[in-house]
């Protein structure tokens, strides 16, 4: 399967807007994409205006603004509302997620597409079930992963943690992106990139702020990217 699976540091980095803008860009030079998150958490909180819910945000990414491509519904078939784990939202539901279901539901999406876009949920090692994470949803896809951290202090221990853990298993770290980058950084987010890069000896891109969840915005954002590159 050819595609790449976008895992994060840790919760609220930004994932969800990167692999947005990469599936918005991929679509806007006209390549078939599916896409595909195992579940979505959190949909009891209030509504952001300029942000919708992640499986919202990757349906209108994908094509769905023009009732093309795949609902919200099939993006994320797992949705729960308490902004918790996915395996605690799933057992407050009084459901269970099977790990055989997600890949089954993960390789469906991408059928029929020239890729599939896989975006997990929070970091690497979140327990979808008791005993299976993130991580090991990755390593079944067999999709090449690219990190989403964040440009402040911290993110050099968060990040070399989730490049160690995903080598760990045998998964191969593509680049990390390091989301919300200023115009201007700072002395110290500047050394946070070279050093990330260096010391985990991976490539480090940026992505710059995105006013709001707008389709031609992040695919804007997404054609800063290497794409092609990553996707070869």
């Amino acid at each position: 399967m050819r595609g790449l699976f976008v895992t994060a540091t840790d919760t609220s980095v930004g994932k969800t807007v990167v692999a947005s803008a990469i599936v918005a860009a991929l679509v806007a030079d006209g390549v078939k994409v599916g896409v595909f998150k195992p579940a979505v958490t959190g949909l009891d909180l209030p509504r952001d205006p300029e942000w919708p819910p992640d499986h919202e945000l990757l349906a209108m990414a994908a094509g769905q603004i023009e009732m093309v491509g795949p609902s919200p519904e099939d993006v994320a078939p797992w949705r729960f509302g308490p902004a918790v784990s996915p395996h605690l939202g799933a057992e407050l539901a009084g459901v269970e997620l099977d790990p055989r279901e997600l890949v089954v539901a993960a390789k469906t999406a991408g059928a029929g597409t020239d890729l599939l876009i896989v975006e997990g949920v929070g970091g690497l090692l979140v327990p979808l079930t008791r005993d299976y994470s993130v991580r090991d949803l990755a390593l079944e896809l067999g999709l090449r992963l690219i990190i989403v951290a964040r440009p402040g202090l911290g993110t050099i221990n968060h990040t070399l943690l989730t490049v160690e853990a995903a080598r760990s298993v045998g998964l191969e770290v593509t680049a990390v992106v390091i989301n919300n980058w200023p115009g201007e950084p700072t002395v110290m987010e500047l050394s946070n990139r070279e050093t990330i890069a260096d010391l985990a000896q991976v490539e480090v891109f940026t992505l710059g702020p995105i006013a709001r969840g707008d389709r031609a915005l992040l695919a804007a954002a997404g054609s800063q990217l290497p794409l092609d590159s990553w996707l070869t």
